[in-house]
């Protein structure tokens, strides 16, 4: 049928089954997801060293985020021992590379797949655990994997710690912020693509049944232990390989990195974020990463005013962070997710009000 110049097209239009299922629909969406990676590739180019490190740490904890929401967020699988399944993968990256003198080019990756056969294996208990027991079964993995990165000095130094070399690219190092950056944008970038891209499937359609009722997906044929490990599995690769460029570009790792405070801040980001949101991890990964650094600028602002301002507000920077998590499931459960969309919505309809 031949178009009428008269009649102005209204919405998003599709006639073929693959642009129905294209993440960007429009050329508008792509424009701004390349203006953005566009703002983060020139971001080191005006920024100081600091915010440049700032910027490695957030990148990093978005990598480690996607993972537990992953299991957490869309399958609905309760994880207390993400903190521990990094460790894994950084210290398995760093036998790799410091002990056996292998490349981090190909440790990176072994280290992601560790850390996901330790998560696989971790939980193999979910099948038969749920909520607040199987919370309790991967905080069982977490005391355990950091009993054993402690007592096997022989393999992980013990909490000596271990020195990490720097990786290289020919005769290049990567030894500063500046050079680490874009090697964790462009994994940051992959990571949230192929999550992204992973709920748009069979297998996170899957997922997103479990979490939803796992009984109803069982009886429509889901196998729950397959799709469960494989859960745990994906999250810990996850895990590791953020451990692993965590302890590379720090280049010291130790036991106390590892602790369950470290889980407790990536459930703490998702939950903050968004559960179930691949924004909800990268804008949780954020907040976190970053309110820390602005408790301490508010420290060093105000602490001249006020001459106890300092020590009172570093001492409840973690009661901070329990009050705004409870505030967050009190007033807004879906996270900044939820937050950022309903802004957009509301400039969708600006100045009209229907």
């Amino acid at each position: 049928m031949p178009r009428n110049p008269l009649v102005m097209d209204c919405g998003i239009f599709t006639t073929r089954y693959k642009d129905d299922m294209a993440i960007l629909h429009h050329p508008g969406a792509k424009l701004k997801v390349l203006a953005v990676i566009i703002v983060f590739a020139a971001f080191p180019l005006f920024a100081s060293p600091y915010y440049v490190g700032v910027a490695n740490l957030v990148g990093i904890a978005v990598i480690g985020a996607l993972g537990l929401n992953i299991l957490t967020g869309y399958t609905g699988q309760i994880s207390i021992g993400h903190g521990a399944f990094m460790g894994v993968g950084a210290y398995t990256a760093g036998i790799l590379t410091a002990t056996h003198g292998l490349s981090f080019w190909i440790a990176l990756p072994l280290g992601g797949i560790a850390a996901a056969l330790v998560g696989a294996f971790f939980g193999i208990p979910s099948l038969r655990l749920k909520g607040l027991y199987l919370a309790i079964a991967t905080l069982a993995a977490q005391v355990i994997i950091h009993f054993l990165i402690i007592h096997t000095p022989s393999l992980t130094k013990g909490t000596a710690g271990m020195v990490l070399p720097a990786p290289q690219i020919g005769s290049y190092r990567l030894d500063n912020d500046l050079s680490f950056y874009y090697l964790i944008l462009i994994l940051t970038i992959a990571a949230v693509v192929f999550a992204t891209n992973i709920f748009r499937s069979r297998v996170g359609r899957a997922f997103m049944a479990i979490r939803d009722r796992d009984l109803a997906a069982s009886v429509i044929g889901i196998n729950l232990f397959q799709y469960k490990l494989l859960a745990f599995a994906l999250s810990s690769f996850y895990a590791g390989v953020a451990g692993a460029l965590w302890g590379h570009y720090m280049g010291v790792i130790s036991p106390e990195h590892f602790t369950i405070n470290m889980s407790i801040m990536y459930l703490a980001m998702i939950i903050i974020g968004g559960l179930g949101s691949i924004m909800g991890a990268i804008f949780g990964a954020f907040f976190m990463t970053l309110l820390p650094i602005l408790l301490r600028e508010a420290v060093s602002l105000f602490g001249g005013v006020f001459a106890n301002i300092s020590g009172i507000i570093l001492s409840m920077q973690d009661a901070i962070f329990g009050l705004i998590i409870i505030l967050f499931l009190i007033y807004e459960s879906e996270g900044l997710a939820k937050l950022w969309k309903n802004f957009k919505e509301y400039f969708k309809l600006w100045p009209f009000s229907y």
